[in-house]
């Protein structure tokens, strides 16, 4: 004989079922609540919250430079009669396109750590909600550490940037040392993480988003890619390549119209990754297990998990991408770049300053 049960024990079951699910609802909101405090803590207490010397800088103006500096605090500075204060809650990252294809692997010695051939810097600011990028030349002379082969520290010396990855292990002691160089550049910016993505990613990390379309900026001939200036493209893999990270050394200062065609292709290359991303919510767990082989980074799951959900909503486009000004020189052997020390201080007030409330 069956035995059916009766609606109280339906009703229990149903009960019982919805406490269930409630407290798996209220374990998960509280999970994510947790990764969240967590990732944000992280971001903002470790080497990122280094303090700005802005004030230190020739064109700044201090405190004791004025009779009344009002509501002043320390690293504040006042620039063609404007007092600037530093947005503490700007995060900033280094990402690093180094000069090697294959996989990332250790380095044969102290000075093989391969040399960063695309330095970008990229902004989030949530106050203003957009995403700001600055594209550093890689051949910026900047002061950077320098190496032995067996990893002795010989000292300091101004070099061009691109360098400083390579005085390292082609991982994380790499990483490391360029950032302290480029937050050294940019006036003790704290910089709160970094990627370095060896270049043999990217027909990959193209073609996962479906190509790129791009204009080309110039007449390119290398190999099976022949494309003149003008011209509509659709990148698909080793083109892509090819597009960011050819150049013609007999030329002078093809790299710096290389970083142009770097800028460019960001821009483009966000446009499709949003248009990829609605038709595929898994896309950022497919592009992280393309990238990890080829990847070197300091973001972790946390982290990343906080940043994906505070910049759902930012604005980038063409008029947040940003270039050091300067020169570019024939120094004794390879090319010179110094930057324009005025232009990079109003840079970074642009960028990670604001006005302060008097």
């Amino acid at each position: 004989m069956k035995i059916r049960p009766g609606k109280n024990h339906i009703a229990r079951v149903v009960i019982r079922a919805v406490i269930v699910f409630g407290v798996l609802a209220v374990i998960g909101t509280v999970t994510f609540l947790a990764v969240q405090v967590s990732g944000r803590n992280r971001l903002y207490g470790g080497y990122g919250g280094g303090q700005m010397i802005m004030s230190q800088s020739d064109l700044a103006e201090t405190a004791e430079d004025m009779e009344q500096p009002g509501d002043w605090k320390e690293g504040d500075v006042r620039y063609q009669g404007i007092h600037y204060q530093y947005n503490e809650d700007m995060l900033t990252f280094l990402f690093l396109g180094i000069d090697k294809m294959t996989e990332v692997a250790p380095a044969k010695n102290g000075v093989d750590g391969g040399q960063s051939d695309a330095i970008f810097l990229l902004a989030l600011d949530p106050h203003t909600k957009e995403i700001n990028v600055i594209g550093i030349p890689r051949d910026t002379m900047a002061e950077i550490e320098v190496y032995g082969k067996e990893g002795e520290y010989e000292g300091t010396g101004t070099a061009q940037i691109t360098l400083q990855h390579g005085y390292g292990d082609g991982a994380a002691v790499s990483c490391e040392r360029s950032r302290d160089a480029v937050s050294k550049l940019f006036y003790n910016l704290p910089i709160h993480g970094y990627c370095s993505i060896n270049m043999g990613a990217i027909p990959l990390i193209n073609d996962a988003v479906g190509g790129v379309e791009v204009d080309a900026l110039e007449d390119m001939d290398f190999r099976n890619f022949h494309i003149k200036k003008g011209e509509a493209v659709h990148l698909e893999g080793m083109d892509a390549y090819y597009y960011l990270h050819y150049r013609d050394t007999a030329e002078f200062n093809s790299a710096g119209a290389r970083l142009e065609r770097q800028k460019q292709y960001l821009t483009a290359y966000a446009a499709a990754a949003v248009k990829a991303l609605k038709e595929d919510i898994t896309l950022p767990v497919t592009l992280y297990n393309t990238l990890s082989r080829y990847m070197v980074t300091d973001i972790s799951i946390d982290e990343a998990g906080y940043l994906a959900a505070q910049i759902s909503g930012y604005r980038f486009d063409e008029g947040n991408m940003y270039s050091l000004e300067g020169e570019t020189v024939q120094g004794e052997v390879y090319e010179e770049f110094y930057v324009n020390e005025t232009a990079l201080y109003e840079l970074i007030l642009d960028v990670f300053y604001e006005e302060a409330e008097e």
